[in-house]
């Protein structure tokens, strides 16, 4: 049996699954267009009226809202960084939306751990063998599986982001939420004129505010193969030395929990900011990409100036996951099939 054969083997047993994930990530991504669209020219107006109304700054009034529990929303959709009035911010924002981070994860743990665990579990494994296909051609499968449907997935990213673009159309804000808010009877009407008269000056103007820029959401998707790469590497790595395909699947979803909660304490809480440096799920940074350029992780929470770049990090993990996979998956013994 070659290589070839084995690898369309292997993608018609995941095609299904493959068309399922990459349509929820295409509806999820043009559903989020709309709710940018809602974001940007309907709240993020009515927070520069309420700002107004306080002579404050529309950033110090975000601030203001979510501290305390809103910080917790904040660290889990990624944004500690993020201008909500402006659309690109809140668009980034649906690259790392956990939701999408779930289905990163199920997709690259179901394939990875029915690589070994899974053939082993299922009694295939020995008839796999009985023919001319040393072990390593195996490991070597599935690598090259990865390196086939892992674009795909994020390709299915940037389809559903730009279909959503192209059926909302160009953004325009609602005159409604233009207007002032009214203030409470007990507000002294000299205060609120004294507020009007001093407030800030405006933010960007309405068309750089509101401007989508498909294309800037292109090379994130390299930060998102390599997330789904780590994963996928990692899962490999039990499944190699695994014998029940359930079983690999909850180790592997137990280690990526675990790391999700770190980055998400590590966000929330500034003394144990440095757990995030032991989380996958830390340099998956798409947003920085997209809106800038920035391909680097930052050191900071270990009071190290500098940053590692995230695609090294997250490559060179799944990298790692596929060798001790290929070395433990040689040198271990089959159980027999039940």
């Amino acid at each position: 049996m070659t290589t070839w054969v084995l690898i369309r083997k292997l993608l018609r047993d995941i095609r299904w699954g493959l068309l399922v994930t990459a349509f929820l990530l295409a509806a999820f991504q043009c559903l989020w267009v709309k709710i940018t669209q809602r974001t940007a020219t309907q709240m993020a107006p009515m927070f520069q009226s309420m700002a107004r109304m306080r002579g404050m700054d529309v950033k110090e009034l975000e601030r203001r809202v979510l501290s305390g529990p809103g910080r917790v929303m904040q660290s889990l959709i990624g944004g500690e960084q993020m201008r909500f009035d402006r659309a690109m911010d809140v668009l980034a924002l649906g690259y790392i939306h956990p939701l999408m981070q779930v289905i990163f994860c199920l997709w690259a743990i179901g394939r990875a751990a029915g690589a070994v665990a899974g053939e082993l579990d299922r009694g295939t494994m020995e008839l796999l063998l009985a023919q001319p296909l040393p072990r390593s051609r195996v490991i070597l499968s599935h690598f090259l599986v990865d390196l086939i449907v892992i674009p795909i997935v994020c390709l299915s990213l940037w389809g559903g982001l730009s279909l959503g673009v192209w059926l909302v159309g160009p953004l325009k804000v609602d005159p409604e939420a233009q207007q002032d808010i009214p203030l409470a009877a007990d507000v002294d009407p000299r205060i609120a004129a004294f507020a009007k008269a001093n407030m800030p000056p405006p933010g960007p103007a309405d068309s750089e505010r509101l401007k989508i820029d498909r294309l800037a959401f292109g090379l994130p998707l390299l930060n998102v193969a390599a997330l789904i790469f780590a994963i996928s590497g990692t899962t490999m790595w039990l499944s190699s030395a695994g014998r029940f395909r359930w079983r690999t699947i909850g180790y592997a979803a137990l280690v990526m929990l675990v790391q999700f909660i770190l980055n998400v304490i590590g966000g929330m809480i500034d003394s144990l900011a440095f757990l995030r440096l032991f989380s996958v799920f830390y340099y998956y940074q798409p947003q920085h990409i997209a809106l800038h350029h920035q391909w680097n992780a930052s050191l900071a929470p270990l009071g190290i100036s500098g940053g590692v770049p995230v695609l090294l990090v997250l490559f060179g993990i799944g990298l790692l996951g596929y060798l001790l996979a290929w070395r433990t998956f040689k040198r271990r013994d089959l159980p027999a099939p039940l």
